[in-house]
């Protein structure tokens, strides 16, 4: 599971000329699920992100996670975060997640989540959207499950 994290003031994400997610300040993720991902990856994703000490203290210094200053998350699918650029001029994508599998990973990860009290709003899978985000910062960070396991 990949996941790029940005820290926002504030994001939305359109879908057809219509808002289907927005959020104040917290984070973006740009979550892309790899084919043989599963319920270990998405656990393991979920905490490393709400925990994730990110946000700035009275000091200026990142001490405080998603969870310490009851941020928000929006969780847009990004499938192209497994897209293999080394050979050709075009991307392969052999390694991400069949939709099916890609969907129901991706709807664990936000349920999972909201399981934490975060505030939680998404795109829509499998659709064209368009993300609109002040990046806070900026603070962009990628995680890689699969650095660890």
């Amino acid at each position: 599971m990949r996941a790029v994290i940005q820290r926002v003031s504030s994001a939305s994400v359109t879908v057809h000329s219509k808002i289907i997610g927005t959020i104040e300040a917290g984070l973006l993720v740009f979550l892309g699920i790899h084919k043989n991902d599963g319920e270990k990856e998405i656990q393991w994703m979920a905490n490393k992100i709400t925990n994730l000490r990110i946000f700035e203290d009275k000091d200026g210094k990142m001490n405080y996670s998603l969870i310490d200053t009851k941020g928000a998350m929006l969780v847009v699918s990004q499938f192209t975060l497994y897209g293999d650029c080394r050979k050709g001029r075009r991307p392969g994508y052999s390694s991400a997640a069949p939709p099916e599998k890609a969907k129901k990973c991706y709807q664990q990860f936000i349920n999972t989540v909201k399981q934490k009290q975060i505030v939680t709003a998404s795109g829509r899978f499998q659709t064209h959207m368009d993300v609109e985000l002040v990046n806070d910062g900026p603070v962009t960070l990628l995680i890689d499950s699969s650095k660890l396991f």
